[in-house]
């Protein structure tokens, strides 16, 4: 047990982590380069590493992601269920037709179905049961995307959610003039409480990336049952 709360969670720590990281491969490296340079929003290295853990334990055959952007969350989910087929939804067509070239690159482009659209939309059209659930979209629908979610994720099943911490922001809210970013934290700060009590769920908020919540479903929801009664 640590003996205080931030005994662990130190820059020093932070940085040993980063270093004792596996190298990844040529193709997940460029793939972080591209998204610096173009500022586009990808997983974590660490965060990927996990998914890929989480779809090989869970021995995931159909996974479902919200949230493509060029494909690296994408790819590590693909990687880790060698057996799984993902859908994956993102609102931008010029992101996903990069994660369709790197898809295809890596070999894993048939066990991908890339679905174009706003979540809430396609969410609602989608036939369950899905065995794991990883949210990394537009944050201020995250609690929308998770009730949707988990009408089609199996009992069982595990939910990965991105940016829970966001920045530090929700720990820590900074002196701030950007309104966007204050609704974005404050919104995210609300989730994570209903994350956390969420009967059909249990849960845990881990300090990895940006901070990761894991889930996973331990009991049906109404509609499982064929509701509402």
């Amino acid at each position: 047990m640590k003996d205080r709360p931030d005994a662990i969670l130190r820059p020093e720590q932070a940085w040993y982590l980063d270093r004792i990281l596996p190298p990844r491969d040529a193709l997940l490296v460029e793939m972080e380069k591209n998204a610096s340079a173009g500022e586009v929003p990808i997983s974590d290295p660490e965060v990927g590493r996990l998914l890929g853990i989480l779809a090989r334990a869970t021995k995931a055959s159909r996974i479902l992601e919200v949230g493509t952007a060029i494909g690296y969350g994408t790819l590590c989910l693909a990687r880790g269920a060698p057996e799984a087929t993902v859908t994956t939804i993102d609102r931008d067509p010029a992101t996903l037709e990069t994660a369709r070239g790197y898809l295809e690159r890596a070999g894993l482009r048939e066990r991908v179905d890339f679905l174009e659209g706003e979540a809430l939309e396609i969410l609602p059209e989608l036939q369950g049961p899905y065995d794991l659930l990883y949210l990394d979209g537009d944050k201020q629908s995250y609690r929308r995307c998770l009730d949707l979610g988990l009408q089609l994720l199996s009992v069982g099943g595990v939910v990965a959610i991105d940016n829970l911490l966001w920045k530090g922001h929700v720990a820590d809210p900074p002196e701030s003039e950007d309104a966007a970013d204050d609704e974005v934290t404050e919104l995210i700060a609300a989730f994570n409480g209903y994350l956390m009590i969420h009967p059909q769920l249990e849960s845990l908020i881990l300090p990895l990336g940006d901070g990761l919540g894991i889930a996973t479903k331990t009991r049906p929801l109404v509609t499982d049952l064929g509701g509402p009664f």
